[in-house]
């Protein structure tokens, strides 16, 4: 259907324009921190304030948009609200908390993140979310691989989105351009990202601040919104199981050889846990798609699933999520700010 190429046109587009901006913008200081909340006064009459960042803002937008997504896709195949959101709500509610922990097991820092931690815990899980749920609401034949599918695009969604928050923070950093060989730097020559502000990662983590490195978060999130753009497609189409190798294939892939451009600390070891993450999520899930029993006869209709997604119930449910994923992830730990108020005089 022509609805179907006009919609990943659309978004591809959009897509396009926010990531160009967001090159061009994030790295800068002014693209930190979003907002300020007075919480206490001192003696000398400043306030202490708690920093909103836009890393926050960000993964909340992209938490938003990837499990709307999911609910297109799964709303095209006509599964009901209560199926549509049981599996998802369950990942997320095991995700979410997932990215503390496993970055702190692996990094042992008590306020970091890692989205490849969580992914491939929640990978490992789904398919297990996904059986309880179709025995508990009792379903005709098995929604696995259209459940699988739909669970890997909107990640490849939320991943690449995401990744705008990475570049605010100064987080997920590349390696310096100078210290790399002569094709990388000819490759990003004038295309690096030069990160400014003492309060960015990059600057108190003894990165390279002030310096051209790799872009290397711009190149994960068109990569991986890339590919969660043909994976929608093909869903679409009602081909679930190539939708999802090849979302799992690129993503992981790509996240297994990313982790060599980047300068961030990454664990111990020449090999880091994130790249054995990334290389059994492949494995894990090529074995998930043989395993997973056939659908039943589905014919995936777009405008179907947007109907669906354009209700009080899901919108007030999206709307919830990103207020909660904001205050999650925006609440900043590593910053802190004084504030003063006045009266402006002339305005009186």
């Amino acid at each position: 259907m022509m609805i179907d190429e006009i919609l990943v046109g659309g978004m591809a587009l959009a897509y396009i324009v926010i990531l160009v901006w967001s090159c061009r913008v994030l790295p800068g200081e002014r693209w930190q921190v979003l907002a300020t909340m007075p919480l206490a006064k001192n003696e000398q009459g400043w306030w202490r304030g708690l920093n909103i960042t836009y890393y926050g803002f960000f993964q909340a937008c992209a938490f938003t948009a990837a499990l709307s997504v999911m609910l297109v896709m799964l709303g095209s195949v006509r599964m009901g609200v209560l199926e549509t959101l049981s599996a998802p709500l369950l990942l997320l509610a095991v995700c979410v908390p997932a990215s503390k922990l496993v970055a702190r097991l692996v990094e042992k820092k008590p306020q970091t993140l890692t989205v490849a931690g969580a992914s491939f815990v929640g990978l490992v899980l789904c398919p297990w979310l996904i059986l309880g749920t179709d025995a508990l609401l009792e379903r005709r034949g098995s929604f696995v691989m259209p459940i699988l599918a739909a669970v890997a695009v909107s990640y490849a969604f939320g991943e690449g989105l995401g990744r705008l928050a990475c570049i605010s923070f100064g987080c997920c950093y590349g390696k310096p351009l100078d210290a790399c060989s002569p094709l990388i730097r000819r490759l990003f020559r004038n295309r690096g990202f030069v990160f400014t502000g003492d309060t960015k990662k990059i600057a108190y983590a003894g990165g390279p601040a002030g310096r051209p490195v790799i872009p290397v978060q711009a190149l994960t999130s068109g990569i991986c919104v890339g590919v969660g753009l043909i994976g929608f497609y093909l869903f679409l189409r009602g081909w679930f199981t190539c939708a999802f190798l090849l979302v799992i294939l690129v993503t992981q892939g790509w996240r297994a050889y990313s982790e060599t451009l980047r300068d961030d600390f990454r664990g111990g070891g020449k090999v880091t846990a994130y790249q054995w993450m990334a290389a059994g999520a492949v494995v894990y899930g090529g074995l998930t798609a043989l395993w997973a029993p056939a659908p039943p006869a589905l014919t995936p209709d777009v405008v179907v699933g947007l109907s669906g997604l354009w209700n009080p119930a899901p919108l007030l449910g999206l709307e919830a999520l990103w207020l909660i994923i904001l205050v999650y992830y925006g609440r900043s730990k590593v910053t802190a700010s004084t504030i003063r108020f006045h009266v402006v005089q002339s305005e009186v």
